[in-house]
């Protein structure tokens, strides 16, 4: 029996859920946490942008590694096929899959590039402006407009990756319902 796992999709769609769902709750709420109340703003600034391309990467590829693993069932095909080309698995698989994918993605894609663009304009502005980007106003009117679009660009960050942990685990409850 072990020699034949070994050759299932099965486990490695159990570790591919595990590693995104552990990954995504670790950092979200644990990680980030932690590091912005321990480490001055600078310090978690740094880390965050060493972090953050793994960590959209994970939420881009892992469920790729979730359709490619899918296993089947005596009366549905396993892998891409069963897990988004069946209609029968449409609202309980693929659109799990699709929306972890998706708002990954824009995450990675064009969140983290455009937050590190502002970010590095800020860095600048605070230097002519002899200020943090959080200190206290009055903040010049580059700063301010900064500000703002970091905000912006972070709440919307900050919404995809709600939406993507939400969507992981539905996608857990409904691999849950074929667990026997």
């Amino acid at each position: 029996m072990a020699a034949t796992l070994i050759f299932s999709p099965g486990p490695y769609h159990i570790i591919s859920y595990g590693t995104l769902l552990g990954t995504q709750v670790f950092h979200s709420f644990i990680n980030a946490t932690a590091a912005f109340r321990t480490l001055e703003r600078p310090a978690f600034a740094i880390l965050q942008r060493a972090l953050f391309p793994w960590y959209f990467g994970i939420q881009t590829i892992m469920p790729v590694a979730l359709a490619l693993t899918y296993p089947g069932s005596r009366i549905a095909a396993s892998g891409i096929q069963g897990a988004l080309l069946n209609e029968a698995n449409r609202w309980d698989v693929a659109v799990p899959l699709a929306t972890m994918f998706v708002t990954g993605l824009i995450n990675w894609a064009y969140c983290l590039p455009v937050t590190n663009a502002i970010t590095d304009k800020r860095r600048t502005q605070e230097k002519k402006d002899g200020k943090q980007s959080w200190d206290a106003t009055p903040q010049s009117q580059e700063m301010q407009s900064l500000n703002k679009q970091f905000g912006k660009i972070h709440g919307i960050s900050s919404l995809l990756n709600l939406v993507t942990l939400l969507a992981t685990i539905t996608y857990g409850f409904n691999l849950s319902a074929r667990i026997q």
